[in-house]
């Protein structure tokens, strides 16, 4: 393969996109963005967000802009495809809005490809794919659970369980496990990486799929209601609220450094035994969403705040399910290397210097208008 100098990174003045900005700026890569910044994500004010790397070439477009994307691709060798519109919730009532993003823009995406082709398209793709991880039941036997029935929910039965009424135990998911689709969030993911491994084929382009865990750490959109769960904590703590806490609290997620994340997506594009592939990338030690809150809490100096358990079920959210990580150690040579601690202790030092506009009641009660909460 030539050697890759110039890369192009769809929405890549957010969170993620723009610490794999730096990561590949301090291994000497050109970089260029493409982002529209979204104002639930940057603002009302559109302007550049003063965290990208200044040696960033930022592009302001829409990623379903065929006109933009084809500027976007001149001179480029390689892209990381991160445009979409994000979150669960929001996703089962903005149906248009997140398949025109997600869908349509990828596709626009990979039709300009033809017209501009790259080495490597790596895709970002996400763990809600896989609805409930994988489980073993009592005899051993690991298994894929469905989903829990609205009877049982209602009964605040939080649990997936076997026939016979007995607790399955989570464990680690690999990438083999079947897509158990959700939400429409989920859906659209799981589109944005059959589509680029389809036409990566296709047309000639290696292509990698990275299924992202639960990302944290510097830069989180603070005052969008519909990010990840630990800005969504920050924002209440911030502003002396309880974190809102669905079900019993109990329900184990993967947390993974975004500085963990940046390395995987670099691995992912610099790899000659990645194309063609599909990678968890995440920590693979599970943590209860409950503990998470208090971790963080108590970090933030927050420590008489607690967590609010509401005991409801949002429609589109799962149980348990947590990354194996293996195929990325063993092709990729992906190794997390920031512990749970030291990743937090280096977000509440940077939420020290942040503001939030709290909007969690808000999301809440657009989600129960819509009967979207059980």
């Amino acid at each position: 393969m030539e050697t890759m100098r110039h890369v192009l990174i769809t929405g890549g003045a957010g969170f993620i996109g723009s610490h794999l900005a730096d990561e590949l700026l301090r291994s000497g890569y050109r970089v260029r963005v493409l982002d529209p910044l979204v104002a639930q994500v940057h603002g009302e004010d559109g302007r550049r967000p003063p965290y990208l790397n200044p040696e960033v070439e930022l592009q302001v477009g829409d990623v379903c802009d065929k006109e933009a994307v084809g500027r976007a691709l001149q001179g480029v060798d390689a892209v990381f495809h991160f445009a979409a519109a994000v979150g669960v919730g929001q996703s089962m009532y903005e149906i248009a809005h997140y398949t025109r993003t997600n869908n349509l823009g990828t596709a626009v995406l990979l039709e300009s490809l033809m017209a501009h082709p790259v080495q490597r398209l790596v895709v970002a793709s996400s763990m809600s794919l896989y609805g409930e991880g994988l489980y073993r039941d009592g005899s051993g036997r690991v298994l894929e659970a469905g989903e829990r029935s609205l009877e049982q929910l209602r009964r605040a039965d939080w649990e997936l369980r076997d026939a016979h009424g007995g607790v399955l135990e989570p464990v680690p998911t690999p990438e083999s496990k079947s897509p158990a689709l959700a939400s429409i969030y989920a859906l659209s993911k799981y589109d944005q990486e059959r589509m680029c491994l389809l036409a990566g084929r296709a047309y000639n382009f290696d292509t990698v799929a990275l299924r992202f865990f639960n990302a944290y750490g510097p830069r989180q959109a603070l005052s969008n209601p519909y990010t990840g769960v630990l800005a969504i904590f920050a924002s209440r703590l911030l502003n002396g609220s309880p974190p809102k806490i669905f079900e019993d609290g109990l329900q184990q997620r993967d947390f993974v450094s975004v500085y963990d994340v940046a390395r995987g997506c670099r691995l992912a594009l610099e790899s000659p035994r990645a194309a063609g592939e599909v990678f968890n990338i995440g920590s693979g030690q599970p943590q209860t969403v409950r503990s998470i809150a208090a971790r963080l809490a108590r970090v933030m100096g927050k420590d008489g705040i607690e967590p609010e358990i509401v005991g409801k079920y949002r429609v589109g959210d799962i149980r348990h399910c947590f990354a194996d990580i293996s195929r990325a150690r063993s092709l990729l040579g992906y190794e997390p290397q920031v512990t749970l601690d030291d990743g937090m202790a280096e977000l509440s030092a940077w939420l020290a210097g942040q503001a939030a506009v709290d909007k969690v009641a808000q999301a809440s009660a657009e989600l129960s208008a819509r009967g979207l909460t059980v």
